[in-house]
């Protein structure tokens, strides 16, 4: 099997999938509730989210792992199942991708780095356990996303890079500032993060969250002023999030995104998927957008 680089620098789009969070709060996860015990728990549907996607027309899938590492679990009291959840995570998406991608969701540990809460070896230990137990599960690469602080996301690399074969993606999640530029909460811009992550070797860059899909194409214009090369992945939300009738709702809908797909691909992104309130339907235009920009 190609790597996802190889399949990109030959020429062709690739098409992610979408939510995670939002499609198990749908099927019943409840606040509170840890997401990633479903693996274990509630498999039937969480390998039933993963084929959605494939079956929508997805090249890859992510795992159910946004926040299996030990910090993360350590709120539920599941700091010991990290292997276990991780593990599980991956072969279900690894069921349903078949000969497709499998993309071992890595984010945040939740700690803050500057402030002290925990050691850079405390991180890259954390990092490690999981990207370990997600190539173990049948993972072809290690997406690191969600991130903002730059240091975080270099030392989670890293442990990625170190202890596994995967090739390793970083997507950060920029806000629009008044001044129209991008950055994230911790002040990186799309350009420090390319440059940086760049020269440390990371396979693929990117963003995720925060920006419904118009937004997303001048982050993906400042990545290419600095990098003309590096393969871009970008899974952009339905739209900034809504409260409305007692529930947190997304407004873009599949039609909407499709049509800034060509756009999106003109500034350069080699890899286009959801976030935040995407279904199968938005990934199912998406990848039908994609196919017309190919003629």
């Amino acid at each position: 099997m190609k790597k996802i680089g190889q399949e990109v620098r030959s020429g062709r789009i690739l098409i992610s999938d979408g939510a995670w969070g939002t499609f198990l709060q749908k099927k019943g996860l409840k606040p509170g509730e840890c997401p990633e015990l479903w693996n274990i728990e509630k498999r039937l549907e969480t390998l039933d989210i993963a084929k959605s996607y494939i079956e929508a027309g997805s090249d890859m899938i992510e795992t159910n792992s946004f926040g299996a590492n030990a910090f993360k679990l350590a709120y539920y009291g599941l700091s010991g199942r990290v292997r276990e959840l991780n593990v599980a995570a991956a072969s279900i998406s690894r069921e349903a991708a078949g000969d497709r991608y499998v993309l071992g969701s890595m984010g945040p540990s939740g700690k803050i780095l500057m402030m002290g809460d925990v050691t850079e070896q405390e991180l890259y230990d954390a990092f490690k356990e999981q990207a370990m137990a997600l190539e173990e599960g049948g993972a072809n690469a290690l997406i690191l996303e969600t991130m903002s602080d730059l240091d975080e996301a270099r030392i989670a690399f890293f442990a990625c890079r170190e202890n596994t074969s995967c090739e390793v993606i970083c997507t950060m999640t920029f806000e629009k500032t008044g001044d129209k530029s991008y950055h994230t909460m911790m002040g990186v811009t799309p350009a420090k993060m390319t440059e940086e992550l760049s020269k440390a070797g990371i396979d693929i860059v990117g963003a995720n969250c925060g920006n419904g899909i118009a937004d997303m194409i001048g982050v993906v214009e400042e990545i290419r002023s600095v990098n003309s090369s590096i393969p871009v992945l970008i899974h952009a939300n339905a739209g900034a999030p809504v409260f409305q009738d007692g529930e947190t709702k997304f407004r873009e809908s599949p039609e909407h995104m499709a049509s800034f797909v060509k756009r999106l691909i003109d500034a350069g992104a080699n890899i286009v998927g959801g976030c935040c309130g995407t279904t199968p339907e938005h990934i199912r235009k998406i990848a039908e957008a994609v196919k017309k920009a190919a003629i």
